[in-house]
């Protein structure tokens, strides 16, 4: 594990945060759940190519951020099965604490709807479209609940 791994596991595992993404000049970190820092960091512009990435959770749906983001390698504390073939598939070093069959919705009772929004879907920029209707669905879903 480089260094940049290293310590955006560390920041993951210590510092209360969802996602780091760092080289050796500049870290991005999120305390967002799922997959919104990513979804973020593609909408602002951020080149974040050859970086390292540490991640609370890794499924397809991530792995498909993480393939458009270009990073170099990712560290999971869960990774999906999927999600590492993925990684794997477009040479992106993976390590993880936890190898898991499926990524699980927040309530437990199901797939976590990101990864069944990607499960069918092999194209990265399908996945990315997908994922962000379903991302922007779900904003509005929950502001409706909020007002």
């Amino acid at each position: 594990m480089n260094s940049n791994l290293q310590t955006a596991k560390e920041m993951i595992e210590n510092d209360g945060f969802t996602c780091v993404i760092m080289n050796d000049e500049m870290a991005h970190v999120s305390m967002d759940s799922g997959i919104k820092p990513l979804i973020d960091f593609i909408a602002d512009g951020l080149e974040l190519k050859g970086y390292s990435a540490a991640d609370k959770i890794v499924g397809k749906a991530a792995a498909f951020l993480y393939v458009k983001l270009q990073v170099s390698e990712v560290y999971a504390s869960v990774l999906s099965v999927e999600g590492k073939k993925l990684l794997n598939e477009n040479g992106i070093a993976v390590e993880y604490g936890t190898l898991t069959e499926q990524i699980i919705n927040r309530k437990g009772t199901g797939m976590c709807p990101m990864e069944e929004t990607v499960k069918d879907i092999d194209d990265i920029e399908e996945a990315y479209r997908a994922l962000n209707e379903k991302c922007k669905a779900m904003a509005k879903r929950k502001e409706g609940l909020l007002s």
